[in-house]
């Protein structure tokens, strides 16, 4: 007798919860009662808003509104107010997601918003005030991400860079590195591909230093995958202890909603169950 995977089974169980909150959702929606919030998921640096991509079908599936906004990732306190500014066109409850750098965001963009009603983090950095996502990812060792980064100075808004190197710089992975530190679990095709498309994230933006943290006033979720070469997981497990979150660990890469996005689906219906 074949034993089924695990990703298997934890699709098909995700998959029939998907369903039956769909099913409840059209209930309530008829019944006249508060419609499903919107998910908000803002992606981190070395990536965009298609490493989602699984996760919206997911979503989508069972009735959720969903957005993945574009990160600019150009400085922390800027990224948070552009993510801010699309929190405001939304009505309704939202429940606010990020991945990685994005977990800097919305721990920022969620401030005075009173309809986020609840933050996810996807192997995500929940930073506290003035902590930064370069700061929390050495803190401790296990990240390759400081020996694969790759930097590239870009223009003042005057179109100029200064040839001492103080100017704006922008930080890659290594293309040779990404696979091992980013998404070890994935297929080497894909990240080839990744690679090539990543999007840089600016070091001032990396090293740029939070503001009051949101999750001290919206309750929290945590995904923490233990194989994660950016974030090393037990900082991860520091930042959600103290963000009070409900945790959840799967053994996964940096790239947990791509590797295994029935989990991180998962953990987003279990923050809409617990707060709806």
């Amino acid at each position: 007798m074949r034993i089924p995977s695990l990703r298997r089974v934890l699709t098909v169980v995700v998959g029939a919860a998907l369903l039956v909150c769909g099913s409840a959702a059209a209930q309530a929606s008829a019944a006249g009662r508060t419609p499903k919030p919107t998910v908000v998921l803002v992606h981190g640096a070395f990536a965009d808003a298609s490493g989602f991509n699984d996760t919206i079908a997911l979503l989508q599936a069972a009735g959720f509104p969903t957005i993945a906004p574009a990160n600019p990732l150009r400085d922390a306190a800027g990224d948070a107010a552009y993510i801010s500014s699309v929190l405001d066109t939304i009505t309704g409850p939202v429940i606010l997601v990020g991945h990685s750098y994005g977990g800097v965001v919305i721990t920022n963009a969620a401030r005075g918003h009173t309809n986020v009603k609840a933050l996810v983090y996807l192997g995500a950095f929940a930073p506290d005030q003035g902590e930064s996502a370069l700061q929390l990812a050495t803190s401790v060792p296990g990240s390759l991400l400081g020996e694969a980064l790759v930097k590239r100075p870009y223009p003042l808004p005057d179109g100029t860079i200064p040839p001492d190197g103080s100017g704006p710089i922008d930080g890659y992975i290594d293309p040779a590195k990404f696979r091992q530190v980013f998404a070890a679990d994935l297929p080497e095709h894909k990240t080839r591909l990744m690679a090539a498309t990543q999007r840089p994230g600016s070091v001032a933006g990396l090293a740029g230093p939070s503001g009051a943290p949101a999750w001290k006033t919206i309750p929290s979720w945590y995904l923490i995958p233990t194989q994660d070469k950016v974030i090393p997981p037990a900082v991860q497990r520091t930042m959600a202890e103290r963000a009070g979150s409900q945790v959840r660990e799967i053994r996964s890469s940096h790239v947990v909603m791509m590797s295994h996005p029935a989990a991180a689906t998962a953990t987003v219906l279990a923050a809409y169950a617990a707060t709806r």
